[in-house]
């Protein structure tokens, strides 16, 4: 049995304890926080744009640059992870086909591209009416096929009433005291989109007035989601909502259906006695700490040793190897052996990389080569991009290994999620799938399992 630490806790590191975890190894996590899933949408993008939107995310690996961490991983390994986290996670967490994307509606009515999302979404894919009815109104199960097997299907035409091309319509619902979510606006945009299969939607938005708890002036999208683990609150809120909605296929709530209690949302869809779809909304994410909590518990349940509120700060060397980790913890630095590190800290947006006054770009942990280390010509001047400097960070070997001009830089370190170098992952929406299809590459290379 291998001693392996972890650092990092977000979609990467948790993913990487828990199939380490499940191979029989002894796994220590350590993180200085919770990591970035309650940022998330709470789903799992695999590759949502390329540069155009993608349909059909597996293929579309095949087109992307040489430097995209998916070059070294390739279409059946991204699948066949984020299959198996999906399986870990069970269908009620987690659904959908790898191989084809949904698009869901945002907080702002702009359609989102994703791989497998919470059943509690679904209803709202925007693709045409008639794949919706065909479909059940939801994507297949993910313990459905394995990667090799999953084919590209077509989308269904689209249907045609009065010569007009018929998508899905909506009936947005808010609440008043909910302000993150703008029933008005994402029901005026939803109506000017066109879905990817060119049918035109059509949205109508309503309102309820309900609070969470009483007398709170500004409850978040979290108040909401706690008290929706109550049953009886989420019966009240669910025949407001049906008394105010609109005509529409689907209804669109805001993603505040509970976070610890299951089953919220199908009890709320059958109340309201038509589907019933979440919508995301700005952080604090519901969807995103349902995962966040679900995985944290299956990563305590399989035996890995959590440490939260330590951060990294170095390490000791053995020749070539990393002997161990040092924590900065309460009472002074603390040192964890190990015979193999996965970390996985994020990229800039945690500071795992960090950029100081004079513009150098470093990595502060285990000092690892970068593919760049002045960002002054890494800005462009538009605001949206694209900015090289987001792609920076490590160029890794086939088994994750971070390696630079000498070669590999430590023997049983290897690298996972957002550090890795080459992709810009916000723009292209490819950071869930390299965050778990990395996580799992190098936990299996430690395991002696990899392919």
């Amino acid at each position: 049995m291998s001693r392996v630490v972890v650092i990092g806790a977000g979609l990467a590191g948790l993913t990487a304890a828990l199939r380490l975890a499940r191979a029989g190894q002894s796994v220590t996590l350590a993180t200085k926080g919770p990591g970035g899933l309650q940022l998330s949408q709470g789903t799992i993008d695999i590759l949502g744009y390329s540069p155009e939107r993608v349909t059909r995310p597996l293929e579309a690996i095949a087109s992307l640059p040489d430097e995209h961490p998916y070059a070294s991983i390739g279409a059946d390994e991204v699948a066949a992870a984020v299959i198996w986290l999906g399986q870990q996670l069970g269908p009620e967490l987690l659904t959908g086909d790898p191989s084809t994307n949904l698009h869901l509606p945002t907080a702002v009515g702009a359609l989102r591209p994703t791989a497998l999302a919470q059943p509690s979404m679904v209803a709202g894919d925007a693709r045409s009416l008639s794949a919706h009815e065909q479909r059940g109104a939801a994507p297949r199960s993910l313990s459905a096929p394995e990667a090799r097997d999953a084919h590209a299907r077509s989308l269904s035409a689209p249907e045609e009433r009065g010569g007009v091309s018929k998508g899905l319509t909506y009936a947005v619902v808010g609440v008043r005291q909910l302000k993150d979510f703008p029933a008005d606006l994402i029901a005026g945009n939803l109506a000017r989109t066109t879905a990817p299969d060119g049918t035109r939607l059509a949205a109508n938005s309503a309102w309820i007035d309900l609070q969470a708890r009483p007398g709170e002036a500004d409850p978040s999208p979290l108040t909401y989601a706690r008290s929706m683990d109550d049953e009886a609150f989420a019966a009240t809120f669910a025949r407001a909502v049906a008394k105010a909605a609109g005509k529409g296929d689907v209804v669109a709530v805001p993603a505040v259906l509970g976070i610890r209690r299951r089953g919220v949302w199908q009890q709320v869809q059958d109340i309201v006695g038509r589907p019933v779809c979440e919508i995301p909304l700005p952080p604090p994410s519901v969807p995103g700490l349902r995962l966040y909590e679900a995985l944290l518990a299956l990563v305590r349940a399989a035996g890995v040793r959590f440490i939260q509120g330590s951060h990294v700060t170095g390490f000791t060397p053995d020749g070539g190897r990393v002997a161990s980790v040092t924590l900065a913890a309460a009472g002074g630095p603390r040192e964890l052996a190990a015979d193999a590190v996965v970390f996985a800290p994020g990229g800039f947006e945690s500071g795992a990389l960090s950029v100081d006054s004079y513009g150098t770009i470093s990595e502060p942990v285990f000092g690892l080569p970068l593919t760049a280390t002045d960002a002054g010509e890494l800005i462009t001047e538009k605001y949206w991009g694209p900015h090289p400097l987001f792609e920076v960070g490590v160029r890794v070997d086939d088994a994750g290994r971070p390696v630079g001009e000498r070669g590999v830089a430590h023997e049983n370190l290897y690298v996972a999620g957002g550090i890795i170098a080459g992709a810009e992952r916000w723009r292209d929406k490819s950071g869930d799938g390299v965050a778990v299809a990395t996580a799992i590459r190098a936990a299996d290379h430690i395991t002696g399992g990899a392919r």
